[in-house]
């Protein structure tokens, strides 16, 4: 019978069951997770808006937004908190001009865009595209046209 390992890890990072003796990819994988998901699901929410911003956002406008855009309403010292957060992180910086507070990106969206699906990838489907569009299918998510762009692409 095979042993099994709980590996908690930091919140916001799935936790998981693995074999014992699990292969370099297993572990390859569980280590990329530690490094993509080092933001919360409340900094992710935070990051979007900032990003979706056309340029640096007023921490009281990102309040704002965020009880538009998610329900959220953070009193200033929350979202301040979150905000030093996410800037220990190296995600943001912040300034001031007079007595309002900024919120400038220091890393783009489309990376960490591209480095979330990439590890949902590799955790839900092994890292096999096939799985992702055959769920998507499945699902009804393809639009009319995607598939001859997939065609396309894969040539």
């Amino acid at each position: 019978m095979p042993k099994f390992i709980l590996t908690v890890l930091p919140t916001g990072v799935r936790s998981s069951f693995r074999a014992a003796g699990a292969g370099e990819k297993d572990r390859r994988i569980m280590k990329k997770q530690n490094q993509a998901r080092e933001l919360s699901d409340c900094e992710t929410m935070i990051m979007k808006l900032v990003w979706d911003s056309d340029e640096d956002i007023a921490v009281q406008q990102l309040i704002v937004r965020m009880k538009e855009a998610f329900g959220k309403d953070y009193a200033r010292t929350t979202m301040v908190t979150f905000l030093k957060k996410i800037a220990d992180k190296g995600y943001i910086s912040t300034y001031r001009i007079g007595r309002a507070a900024y919120v400038h990106a220091e890393k783009d969206m489309i990376s960490y865009s591209r480095d979330m699906l990439l590890e949902e990838l590799d955790f839900w489907y092994g890292g096999e595209i096939s799985g992702l569009l055959a769920a998507s299918i499945a699902e009804g998510r393809l639009p009319e046209g995607d598939a001859e762009k997939i065609k396309e692409l894969v040539g």
